[in-house]
């Protein structure tokens, strides 16, 4: 009973802390500090004792016709409360330095809290009408978050609010459908194969719009780089780990292993497998040609949806495995990553390539965290990024499709490049000399991403413990998934020919960058230069600055086209119509039937005779 009563406390306390942080006045900053770190601090004990409970369940009434407050633990979900409170005391560690002057910090401290109690709502409800009441909150803190940036924060709030609602909205669609074919709202629900029926294919489908949109698959990616330039780097932090990747490959993961069957090589596994292919390649183009570090790493964290989704979608035991143990090791190196870029800017003030230089000996602890998060990054042995993205390529393999294996090496050569790029310009390029007088950031800005990195290579190294300990229990109960040859055959063999192949497309990735290094005045900042030029990069990246693949600029644009046309193709042609044709027939008429109307009795006695006369000449016509 306590395990149950626990699950709704799990909820409500974080929620009940956003509401004493946002009370608390902004001048008692160290009061707000002090709550926020209890708080995380209970949060954090709380998902790691559900995280040892495993199985637990609470029932309510709620909204009658067998829609209940239902909540259900279970491996899946507690694993990702567990890494969502983790990640929380981290960030509010981070937060009392790099958000100390911001002047809504009060508010960023009480979405922080509501997120986390949504997005526990969201993953331990156990009926579609809970999960949607709890998922469509978060778009709230969501704008909530991006609009505490800078003045021009809130059109990439709004932005994001429009592509990810129209998402989530798509995904409930597909849940009414789901539930028109099944008859229930509970979960979960015995799975059906999506080429059973067309309607069942749809619901799939939809759903999985909502899934992957949240997590930020192309084309409904395109906030993430605006955001990443507008909302602070915390947020962009929290974001990237907590809402994108943990929630939307959460749902994921419980679309393709609960609501329905997805069969390796069937038609929706291709489909979501070159979905991936095609979210690696063009995200990650976009990553090298960045010049500004959060940018970057906001079009990596997007090519890596590409992994996740790759791997999940084979639909092999292994290829699933590493998609789910990507989502968490994206997580440690992501986060690290774009904590090192706020150390940065918080001593630097920018994150412009063109910028900075010089910093390694100055910012030592940031700069080796870095490098650590950068290599796991780029899936380098034998860091946490290599273990999973082996077993997401040895899932592509075992589909027989070698094509998917290529687009992710691409993938792996541009990370590298990108990679390579980032920590060149940064640390090792020329010394700013504006910056000469820069020093490492406080302790409480660096022990989390020390923290981070050190789990990029623990979750690399003795990468067995992570896997048997959370990605394994996930596939209790599954048929034909624990029977598998081992999800961590692969893990750190690195004589085998998927992991020597991709550690030659880094090499690659090194050449790649060398070589624009070189052809650039030895700039690092413009290394990529040569690559854009390329006859065919050359176009695309055009298209891409002049935002063509930009689904909501264009959908802006379009709407721009259609009110023109409806103003002067409706709106002005029934305007004309009323004030030319219609009023000026009913001045014309007027003017006429006033002359007719002049006041003299003989006039009117005139025209009632000859009216008359032609009545009786009629009638006798007709007669």
């Amino acid at each position: 009973m306590a395990s149950s009563t626990t699950l709704l406390i799990s909820i409500l306390l974080p929620a009940v802390f956003a509401v004493i942080v946002f009370l608390i006045p902004s001048k008692l900053r160290a009061l707000r500090n002090a709550f926020s770190l209890i708080g995380a601090a209970i949060v954090l004990c709380l998902g790691f004792y559900l995280f040892g409970v495993k199985n637990a369940e609470l029932n309510i009434p709620w909204l009658g016709m067998d829609i209940n407050f239902d909540l259900r633990l279970y491996h899946l979900n507690s694993l990702i409360i567990m890494a969502v409170s983790v990640f929380l005391f981290l960030i509010t560690i981070y937060s009392f330095v790099k958000m100390k002057e911001h002047p809504r910090a009060r508010e960023y401290y009480t979405y922080l809290f509501l997120t986390v109690a949504f997005v526990n709502g969201a993953v331990l409800a156990n009926n579609f009408v809970l999960m949607v009441f709890f998922w469509e909150s978060l778009l709230v803190t969501l704008y909530g978050l991006i609009a505490i940036g800078n003045k021009e924060a809130y059109k990439t709030a709004l932005k994001s609010f429009i592509l990810v609602g129209f998402c989530d909205f798509c995904m409930i669609l597909g849940i009414g459908i789901l539930w028109y074919l099944t008859g229930s709202l509970n979960m979960p629900l015995a799975p059906l194969d999506p080429s059973s029926s067309g309607l069942a294919a749809v619901s799939c489908v939809l759903m999985l719009i909502g899934a992957l949109g949240k997590a930020g698959v192309m084309p409904f990616h395109t906030w993430i780089p605006d955001a990443s330039k507008d909302a602070p780097v915390t947020v962009m932090a929290f974001i990237i780990t907590v809402i994108d990747k943990m929630l939307g490959i959460y749902l994921f993961v419980r679309i393709s292993l609960d609501f329905f069957v997805i069969g390796m090589n069937s038609a929706l596994s291709m489909f979501l497998m070159i979905l991936g292919a095609l979210t690696i390649i063009f995200a990650l183009f976009m990553t090298f040609v960045q010049n500004n570090l959060k940018r970057m790493l906001a079009y990596q964290s997007i090519g890596e949806v590409g992994y996740m989704i790759l791997g999940i979608g084979s639909a092999t035991p292994v290829g699933i495995a590493g998609g789910i143990f990507y989502m968490l090791n994206q997580t440690l190196f992501k986060g690290g990553l774009f904590l090192s870029a706020g150390s940065i800017e918080h001593r630097t003030g920018t994150t412009d390539f063109d910028k900075l230089g010089g910093l390694r000996n100055k910012m030592p602890l940031t700069m080796i965290c870095f490098v650590i998060c950068a290599v796991a990054c780029c899936g380098l042995w034998p860091f946490n990024g290599f273990v999973s993205e082996e077993m997401v390529m040895h899932g592509a393999k075992e589909t027989g499709y070698i094509i998917f294996m290529i687009a992710a090496w691409i993938g792996t050569a541009l990370t590298a490049a990108s990679m390579l790029k980032a920590a060149h310009s940064i640390f090792w390029g020329k010394e700013n000399k504006e910056l000469s007088k820069i020093k490492e950031s406080e302790l409480l800005i660096t022990l989390p991403i020390i923290v981070l990195a050190l789990l990029c290579i623990v979750f690399g190294v003795h990468n067995y413990l992570p896997i048997v300990m959370f990605v394994e229990p996930i596939f209790y109960g599954y048929t034909g998934f624990l029977e598998h040859s081992g999800f961590t055959a692969h893990a750190l063999n690195f004589f085998n020919p998927v992991a020597i192949t991709s550690f030659v497309c880094i090499l690659l990735g090194v050449i790649v960058y060398l070589y624009g290094w070189s052809k650039n005045s030895k700039n690092a900042a413009s290394s990529s230069e040569s690559v854009r030029s390329f006859p065919v990069l050359k176009n695309i990246y055009n298209l891409a600055e002049a935002k063509i693949f930009d689904i909501y600029d264009q959908g802006l644009k379009f709407l721009k086209v259609l009110g023109y046309i409806l103003y002067y193709g409706v709106d002005r042609v029934i305007d004309f119509m009323y004030e030319k044709i219609i009023a000026g027939t009913v001045r014309v008429v007027g003017a006429i039937l006033r002359f007719a109307h002049n006041g003299y009795y003989a006039n009117y006695l005139a025209w009632c005779i000859g009216g008359l006369i032609i009545i009786v000449a009629v009638i006798s016509l007709l007669s």
